[in-house]
């Protein structure tokens, strides 16, 4: 941090002024560039080169009760070859008692393996097993751990145990980079919002993620537009660059496009890479291939040409 941030974290009272302190955002303001922004539109060579992009940026998931072995096996080999040339997806998000099974399946690949730690998705329950649990996927092999923040610690104003957290897994996570899941559908607000994402990267996150996948908003447009905004003030603060991720709801073609736009006009092209910038998705990556093979043949494929997850 630069001294100026140095000592946000010193004590309770001080983390909290510094995230009150934080400019409110105009909820109609994001909710209206959103929109504009969403309608943009590219077409033939641009939609190409943005559709290619798009499926190096998805990180393939599967997180159910009934995942098995087979499941993700089958999934990490459409994650190395997507199918029609299509470029490789980003990484691949599993349970932990999963990662070993993704990792021998991807090894030599250059697809991540992530894994959700942290008791996902409601993160109820004690740090201990939260480290436990991150400690499992990271000795498994996993690159990256998405991790789940405690809304209710967060919505109560017990920043600096939401904090704490962080940084703990952080530690656990070793040479894995985090992604911290902010659950924008229960922050209520897109001040609570921009006060999540800045309390994650201060407690050193490697990206921030709007959602578990599994509650209702998920990834909206202006939720992550305003989490991008946090990440360029961040770095123009820091001089660090934290990456973003939205997840749950991103659908087609034209939801992923949308996301790119957003990057591009208010971050900047420097996020526009899957180092910088992932698209949380199990049903996305069929959508985008379709529509590739369209561009390329003037033919839709049926949804059933491509493997179904």
């Amino acid at each position: 941090m630069t001294s100026s941030l140095a000592d946000v974290a010193s004590s309770d009272a001080a983390l909290r002024a510094f995230l009150h302190g934080l400019p409110g955002v105009d909820r109609v303001g994001a909710d209206q560039r959103a929109a504009v922004l969403g309608t943009r539109s590219i077409k033939t060579t641009a939609k190409a080169a943005a559709i290619d992009l798009a499926i190096s940026m998805v990180d393939l998931t599967t997180l159910e009760g009934a995942d098995t072995t087979g499941k993700v096996r089958a999934m990490c080999t459409k994650a190395v070859h997507p199918g029609g040339g299509a470029p490789k997806v980003a990484a691949v998000c599993v349970y932990p008692d999963l990662v070993a099974v993704a990792v021998e399946a991807l090894r030599g690949s250059g697809v991540k393996v992530a894994s959700v730690a942290t008791a996902f998705p409601s993160g109820r329950t004690s740090v201990e097993v939260k480290l436990s649990d991150t400690a499992l996927a990271v000795a498994a092999g996993a690159d990256e751990i998405d991790m789940v923040i405690d809304r209710g610690a967060f919505l109560s104003g017990h920043y600096m145990k939401v904090f704490e957290e962080i940084v703990a897994v952080k530690a656990a996570c070793g040479q894995a980079h985090l992604k911290v899941i902010l659950e924008t559908g229960e922050l209520a607000t897109y001040d609570n919002v921009r006060r999540a994402s800045w309390l994650a990267m201060l407690a050193g996150a490697d990206f921030i993620k709007t959602s578990t996948g599994k509650v209702s908003p998920a990834a909206t447009l202006p939720v992550t537009l305003v989490m991008l905004e946090a990440v360029r003030d961040f770095r123009d603060r820091t001089g660090r660059q934290v990456g973003v991720k939205p997840a749950g709801g991103i659908r087609t073609t034209k939801d992923a496009i949308k996301n790119l736009v957003l990057v591009n006009e208010t971050a900047g092209d420097d996020w526009l890479t899957p180092d910088w910038f992932r698209l949380g998705a199990s049903s996305v990556l069929n959508d985008l291939l379709m529509q590739r093979q369209k561009l390329a043949t003037g033919r839709y494929a049926g949804p059933d040409y491509f493997t179904l997850d």
